[in-house]
């Protein structure tokens, strides 16, 4: 049980890869707050813990609200009385991958991901340093760290969302690990439309190396990593998940 004793707070837990992510930390022995704009979603992720013995909490969280962050982070204090892992999933896309996107759109897709990053890991920076032993893994991109087929929306923030894993890192140090992981395109229901178009797919495809698109359970095997214990001597780290694709 790599995350015994642990109690973790994982946005976008509802789908795709925050999910998957809960579920894991569940089953590897960690108390979870599954947190997710949608509470249906929440609560879904929530119950799959709790069928499988693990222990749960749902909670119906914006992470670009600043006051709702903070009570997300007081509700997981409250019901499990410790933070020790912060896992930052909460994402969109770009509604088109417009080259040029209009500046609604740009605001939309920069203020979920990357300022739904820093406002949770904010908030919950005093209970993970009370821990002794906190961690934040956030979800960045493989278009963070490379040109691709993403609108610049998308890439400007997971970019972002890059450095300030790197920033925060040497900033809370030596109190609190900061890592993300970079995936690849994976089968979640965020990517569900793009990868209906055959000719998007299969052009694509031939980028990468493994010759498919990854699951989210290899993704949530990446952040197990670097949230447990395991990874005590790692942060910083921008990890690429994402079957070859940047080693090109």
């Amino acid at each position: 049980m790599r995350m015994q004793g642990k109690v973790a707070i994982v946005t976008g837990a509802g789908s795709g890869i925050g999910r998957a992510t809960a579920l894991r930390l569940g089953a590897e022995g960690a108390r979870v707050a599954c947190a997710d704009l949608s509470a249906d979603g929440a609560r879904a992720t929530a119950k799959a813990i709790e069928g499988a013995g693990g222990q749960a909490l749902a909670l119906t969280v914006d992470v670009t609200d600043d006051a709702a962050c903070a009570r997300m982070v007081e509700q997981t204090l409250a019901r499990f009385e410790r933070l020790t892992t912060l896992v930052n999933s909460a994402g969109v896309r770009p509604v088109a991958p417009d080259p040029a996107p209009p500046a609604d759109e740009w605001r939309r897709v920069v203020n979920v991901n990357l300022s739904g990053t820093y406002l949770p890991s904010r908030a919950a920076l005093p209970a993970l340093k009370a821990s002794g032993s906190g961690s934040i893994t956030n979800l960045a991109s493989i278009y963070g760290l490379v040109g691709g087929s993403m609108a610049p929306s998308y890439a400007a923030s997971k970019g972002g969302v890059a450095n300030l894993t790197r920033q925060l890192a040497l900033n809370w140090a030596p109190a609190v690990r900061v890592n993300c992981v970079c995936p690849g395109v994976i089968e979640t229901p965020m990517t569900a439309e793009l990868r209906k178009d055959p000719g998007w797919r299969e052009s694509v495809l031939r980028k990468y190396p493994l010759g498919r698109f990854g699951q989210p359970e290899e993704i949530a095997a990446a952040i197990l990593y670097l949230a447990s214990d395991e990874a005590a001597y790692v942060t910083g780290v921008a990890l690429p998940v994402d079957g070859g694709y940047t080693a090109i």
